[in-house]
C-alpha cells in the first residue's frame, strides 16, 4: 500500500484551486489561494494572465464563463483588448467591486474557444472548452434510456429555470418558511444580519432549473426588484456555499427532484448568514449512485452559481447516509469541490460497503435455511448468528441492510424511468436495461471482456459490469470461533455452504471469484472505493450516533479515520462527535457542526502562509475542536468519544473474518490454510478435509493490501475530446493555464 503523507501532484492542486472558485495568483502554492476571499483586492501582477473563476477552463458548460484578467499594472485596464476567437469582447470586462478586472464571457461555441488578451506588447491566451448544458463534461456517454421531466425542450432535458420566494415571519404563530409574493409583499417579514454585516429582509429566492439532464436548486437571500449579477452581487451574499444531499444509493433512469434547499436546520441558518444553498438531483445518491456523474453535476452547478451569483470563498457539504457517501467519495476523487464536510450516519463509499451487503445476503440465506439450523447436534442460536454477522445487532442489521440496499445490485430491479419491456431478462431480453448501480456506472467500471462472458452476455452481444466484490478465502465467523462462541463444526459448515452469487445475483454454490476482472482495480482508481488518499485536503466533522440495527454502522466513521491514517499518516483533519441519538448523535449536531465548520473554514481562509492545504487545515482547526461526546440535547459531556456502552462500535461479517476496520480490501490476498491459524480449536479429520475443500487456494491474509488495491486517482475523466468513452477513466492533469506571448504587430497572435 502507499506510504503515509503521500505528496500531492500539481494536477490535484490545480484542480482543487479551480473548483474552489477563486483566483490562483500563485499557482506554485495553490493551498495559499484555495480559500482566497473574493473581497480581497487583487493587485496587478508582473505578467498578463487569464483565469477562469467559474471552474476549470476545460470544463466550461452552458456557453459562458466568468473570467478574471490579471493586468501588469492597474493603468492597463483602459488599454487592454480582449477577444474570443475573432470577436472583440473587451467591453464585457471592467474593474469590479472586488478589485479584479473581470467579465462574463458569453456565446461560447461548443468545443475549444481561444480567449486572448493583449496590452501593448504583452499577450496572453487561454483555451476554454465548452460543453453542452445538458452534459456530459467528464462522466462519458450518458446512460440510456432516460426519461425527461414534463416540459423539457429537448432530449437533454433542458428547460428554463423557475423562481419561487419564501420568507421568515415576525409573527411567532407562523413557523418556518412562508410563501412570499413580490407583487403583494406581506408586512410581517423578519430581518436577518449576514456574516458580512448586511441587515436585510429575510426573503429567500429559490431557483429551480435543469442541467446535465437533471434538476438543480439554488436558494439565497434575495431582495426583490434589485439586480444581481456575478460581478455585482446583492450586498447580502457572503460568497459561501452549502450543498445539501439526499440519501440511499440507487439507479434511476429519469429526471428527478433536487434535495430541498430550504427547510434544513443548518441550511436555513446558512441562508440567514448570507450563504447560498445548492443541491442537484444527481447528487441524491438514491437517485444516482455514480461518483463520476455526481461530481460532474456539482462541478456544473457550482459553475452556474459562480456565473450567476458570484465567486465562492468556500463550499461545505452536509448530508446523512447516501448524502455522506456522496460528500466523502467526491471530496476524495475530485478534491476542491468541497472545502468542508459534515457527514452524518456516514458511509465512506458504496463499493467497500458492498462487501458487507454481499456477506449479509449470503449469510442470511444460510441462517434462514432450515437444513442448516442444527450442525453436529448443536443448534444455531440468535446470539451466535449475531456474532458471525458482527455483534448483538448483527441479525437485525443484516435483515434491514438486505431489504434496503441489496436490490440495487439486482439487474431485474425495477429502476424508475424504465418499463418492464425495457428491462433485462436473462432469457427473454438479455440486452435489456440492467437496473444495477454498477451497470449504470459502466463508463467507470467498463464491460468485462469476452473471455468472461456468461450465456446472457453472449446472447446480448456485449459484456456486463462485474460488481467489484469477492469472497474467495473469507473465513466467515472466524472471530466467533476463536472466542468460543461457535463450534468448529458450525464454522466449517457455515463456510462450506456460504456460497456466492453470479453476475445476476442468483445464488451459487461456488464463491464469488472476481480474479482478473477490470472493475476491481477501476473501483480503487476511480474512488468508487474511497481510499481517502486525497481526503486530507478537506476538513471533516462527522456526527455519529448509535446504530440499533439500522444498517448505518458506527464503525464507518472510524473506517474513514483508519484510511486517513494509513494514507496520510494522520486523521487530524477529521473530528467525530458522538451521542446517544440514533444515527445523528445529537439533536443539534448538524447545526452545531455547521457553525464550527464555518469558523474552521474562515480560519483556513485567513491563513496566507506557505504551508500546504492539508497542514493549514490541521493548524487552523479552532482551539478546543476535537472528538467529543454529547448528551443528545446539544450539551457536550466530554472532550473524547463516548463510552462503548453509549455508542457501541459493532463489526461487519468480514471484520469478524479478520479484516481491519478500514474494510476496503474487496478481494483479499491469500495465505496457506494451516492448523496453526486456529489456536485452541481442534478439528476432526473430516472437518479439516472440508476446510481444505472450501479453501483450496488458501484463506484471506488481511495483513496485506487487497488484490488490485491502489490509491484513488484524482480528477479523472471518462470521455475523450470527441465525447467517446474512456472505460476506467484517465487523469485530466492540471487545469489549463495561461500561455503568454509577445505582441510583435498590431495583429493579435
Amino acid at each position: 500500500m502507499p506510504s503515509p503523507a503521500r505528496r500531492r501532484s500539481a494536477a490535484v492542486i490545480a484542480a482543487s484551486v479551480a473548483l474552489a472558485g477563486t483566483v490562483a495568483v500563485n499557482t506554485v502554492d495553490a493551498a495559499a489561494t484555495i480559500h482566497a476571499s473574493p473581497t480581497n483586492k487583487s493587485r496587478p501582477g508582473r505578467h498578463l494572465a487569464i483565469k477562469v473563476l467559474s471552474g476549470r477552463a476545460d470544463l466550461v458548460s452552458g456557453g459562458s464563463a466568468l473570467v478574471a484578467i490579471r493586468l501588469p499594472k492597474a493603468s492597463d485596464a483602459g488599454k487592454i483588448a480582449v477577444t474570443i476567437g475573432h470577436r472583440d469582447i473587451t467591453k464585457r470586462f471592467a474593474i469590479r467591486d472586488d478589485g479584479r478586472f473581470e467579465g462574463l464571457v458569453k456565446r461560447l461555441a461548443l468545443g475549444p474557444n481561444r480567449l486572448q488578451a493583449t496590452v501593448g506588447h504583452h499577450g496572453a491566451k487561454l483555451t476554454l472548452i465548452n460543453h453542452p448544458i445538458g452534459g456530459p463534461i467528464l462522466s462519458g456517454p450518458q446512460i440510456q434510456p432516460w426519461t425527461c421531466e414534463a416540459g423539457a425542450t429537448d432530449k437533454q432535458c433542458n428547460k428554463a429555470p423557475s423562481y419561487a420566494f419564501e420568507y421568515m415571519s415576525t409573527d411567532p404563530a407562523k413557523n418556518g418558511w412562508q410563501p412570499y409574493d413580490p407583487n403583494n409583499p406581506p408586512s410581517d417579514v423578519a430581518s436577518t444580519t449576514t456574516d458580512n454585516g448586511a441587515t436585510v429582509p429575510f426573503i429567500v429566492r429559490t431557483e429551480t432549473g435543469y442541467m446535465d439532464r437533471d434538476q438543480y436548486q439554488v436558494s439565497s437571500l434575495y431582495q426583490p426588484g434589485k439586480r444581481w449579477t456575478a460581478v455585482r452581487p446583492q450586498r447580502q451574499f457572503d460568497h459561501k456555499l452549502l450543498i445539501t444531499h439526499g440519501a440511499s444509493c440507487g439507479d434511476d433512469r429519469e429526471t428527478g427532484t433536487a434535495p430541498a434547499t430550504t427547510g434544513d436546520k443548518a441550511g436555513d441558518v446558512a441562508l440567514g448568514r448570507g450563504y447560498a444553498v445548492m443541491s442537484t438531483a444527481l447528487d441524491n445518491s438514491g437517485h444516482n449512485c455514480n461518483l463520476a456523474v455526481q461530481a460532474e453535476s456539482l462541478i456544473m452547478a457550482k459553475e452556474h452559481v459562480i456565473k450567476s451569483y458570484g465567486t465562492l470563498r468556500y463550499t461545505i457539504g452536509t448530508g446523512c447516509s447516501g448524502g455522506s457517501l456522496a460528500e466523502q467519495w467526491i471530496a476524495n476523487a475530485y478534491p476542491g469541490v468541497y472545502q468542508g464536510l459534515l457527514p452524518t450516519c456516514s458511509f465512506p463509499d458504496a463499493y467497500s460497503t458492498a462487501t458487507q451487503f454481499l456477506d449479509y445476503h449470503l449469510l442470511l440465506a444460510y441462517f434462514t435455511n432450515p437444513a442448516n439450523a442444527v450442525v453436529g447436534g448443536v443448534p444455531w442460536t440468535p446470539a451466535q448468528e449475531g456474532e458471525v454477522l458482527g455483534g448483538p445487532d448483527g441479525v437485525q442489521n443484516a435483515e434491514v441492510s438486505d431489504q434496503a440496499q441489496f436490490h440495487v445490485a439486482v439487474p431485474t430491479d425495477a429502476c424508475a424511468g424504465t418499463t418492464s419491456a425495457q428491462r433485462y431478462d436473462a432469457a427473454k431480453n438479455p440486452d435489456g436495461v440492467r437496473c444495477t448501480i454498477q451497470d449504470a456506472a459502466v463508463n467507470v467500471f467498463g464491460p468485462e471482456p469476452k473471455r468472461l462472458w456468461t450465456a446472457s452476455e453472449k446472447k446480448a452481444g456485449h459484456g456486463f459490469v462485474r460488481l467489484p466484490v469477492d469472497n474467495i478465502g473469507v473465513q466467515y465467523g472466524l472471530g466467533a470461533l476463536k472466542t468460543g462462541v461457535i463450534t468448529a463444526g458450525q464454522f466449517v459448515d457455515l463456510n462450506a455452504k456460504a456460497g456466492g452469487a453470479d453476475i445476476d445475483t442468483n445464488p451459487t454454490a461456488a464463491r464469488v471469484d472476481n480474479s482478473g476482472v477490470a472493475s476491481l482495480a477501476r473501483a480503487y482508481r476511480s474512488g468508487m472505493i474511497d481510499e481517502a488518499n486525497h481526503l486530507d485536503q478537506t476538513a471533516i466533522i462527522d456526527c455519529r450516533g448509535t446504530n440499533p440495527g439500522l444498517f448505518h454502522d458506527t464503525y464507518r466513521a472510524f473506517a474513514i479515520r483508519a484510511r486517513l491514517d494509513r494514507e496520510n499518516g494522520t486523521h487530524a483533519n477529521q473530528v467525530i462527535w458522538e451521542g446517544p441519538v440514533p444515527l445523528t448523535a445529537d439533536n443539534d449536531c448538524e447545526l452545531n457542526s455547521f457553525e464550527m465548520m464555518d469558523t474552521w473554514m474562515h480560519a483556513v481562509e485567513r491563513d496566507h502562509s506557505a504551508k500546504s492545504l492539508p497542514k493549514k487545515i490541521i493548524k487552523d482547526k479552532p482551539a478546543g475542536l476535537g472528538d467529543a461526546c454529547f448528551d443528545g440535547s446539544g450539551h457536550k459531556v466530554s472532550d473524547s468519544l463516548c463510552p462503548a456502552a453509549v455508542v457501541p462500535v459493532e463489526a461487519t461479517p468480514r471484520m469478524v473474518a479478520g479484516d481491519s476496520i478500514t474494510t476496503d480490501a474487496n478481494k483479499c490476498q491469500l495465505k496457506p490454510l494451516r492448523r496453526s491459524g486456529y489456536p485452541g480449536t481442534t478439528f476432526t479429520k473430516a472437518q479439516w478435509k472440508q476446510l481444505k475443500q472450501t479453501f483450496p487456494s488458501g484463506v484471506c491474509d488481511f495483513a496485506k493490501a487487497g488484490v488490485d488495491q491502489q490509491p484513488t486517482v484524482a480528477w479523472q475523466t471518462y470521455q475523450d475530446a470527441k465525447g467517446h468513452v474512456i472505460y476506467g477513466g484517465r487523469a485530466m492533469g492540471s487545469a489549463p493555464r495561461t500561455h503568454r506571448f509577445t505582441v510583435r504587430s498590431a495583429a493579435a497572435r
